[in-house]
């Protein structure tokens, strides 16, 4: 299977049953960021911290990696930063168009794998901001690497993404609120599901999924030259993992 195409239309579907992470900001959020009143998330729902960005957005180059649905970008936008939104989703790419040409904002867009980011030359950003989205690519490793590349001295990347923890489980049971460990990491849904599970992803059109150990989110980081120098947890309410500890995490590398 060739997972960036699956996972394209797989999002692409999303945004036509309006997933919650393709459900563009309404122009009150915008309307608010014009006045310095903004903020953004990277995990399910704490917000970035602000000192977490410069000082003052007026110009700085933002690319959102792998973070299109009319969110982070057009925010940014409004805030003053000169956005850049690169995503594999052609519909949720749609999504930031969409705002910018209701709001008269500039956001570029950009169709791609957040794995392969050639068609940027080194140093072209100040600042990067990634969403959690990287469960989508079977290897994270190439992902920090190209960040690392284009973004300049100086320059900081935002990264929110999963806690391999909850790969650890039977999926099903979990979603009834049983954890029952099953699976070994890193997780691929390519291996560790049955065909048959995996069947029923394919027939829904559901993104699919790897999980990722630490030493390749926060390792792989470091690997590639990034120094962090933030860090915090989060939690999806609802899920069985976050009863018992945060299931996601955001960190702030800086590139020396």
């Amino acid at each position: 299977m060739e997972i960036l195409d699956y996972n394209r239309r797989a999002w692409d579907e999303a945004v036509k049953h309006r997933s919650e992470w393709t459900i563009p900001v309404g122009p009150e959020v915008i309307a608010a960021a014009r006045q310095g009143e903004w903020k953004i998330v990277l995990t399910p729902t704490k917000a970035v911290p602000r000192t977490w960005f410069p000082a003052q957005l007026r110009g700085v180059r933002v690319l959102c990696l792998a973070s299109g649905g009319g969110q982070q970008g057009p925010v940014l936008a409004a805030a003053g930063a000169a956005v850049t939104v690169f995503d594999n989703s052609p519909r949720q790419l749609a999504q930031d168009r969409m705002v910018a040409e209701r709001e008269n904002l500039v956001v570029g867009t950009e169709q791609g794998d957040m794995a392969d980011l050639s068609r940027f030359a080194e140093n072209s950003f100040d600042l990067i901001v990634h969403p959690v989205s990287n469960l989508f690519v079977p290897a994270v490793r190439p992902v920090w690497n190209e960040a690392f590349r284009v973004l300049r001295s100086g320059g900081d990347l935002l990264a929110g993404f999963c806690n391999p923890a909850m790969y650890i489980f039977d999926m099903a049971l979990a979603d009834e609120g049983v954890l029952e460990v099953r699976h070994k990491l890193p997780y691929s849904d390519l291996t560790h599901l049955t065909a048959e599970e995996r069947q029923r992803y394919v027939d829904d059109l559901q993104p699919l999924e790897f999980g990722h150990t630490l030493d390749d989110q926060i390792g792989g980081q470091l690997d590639a030259g990034f120094v962090l120098t933030g860090f915090y947890e989060d939690l999806l309410p609802g899920q069985a993992l976050s009863n018992y500890m945060p299931d996601y995490m955001a960190t702030r590398a800086h590139k020396p």
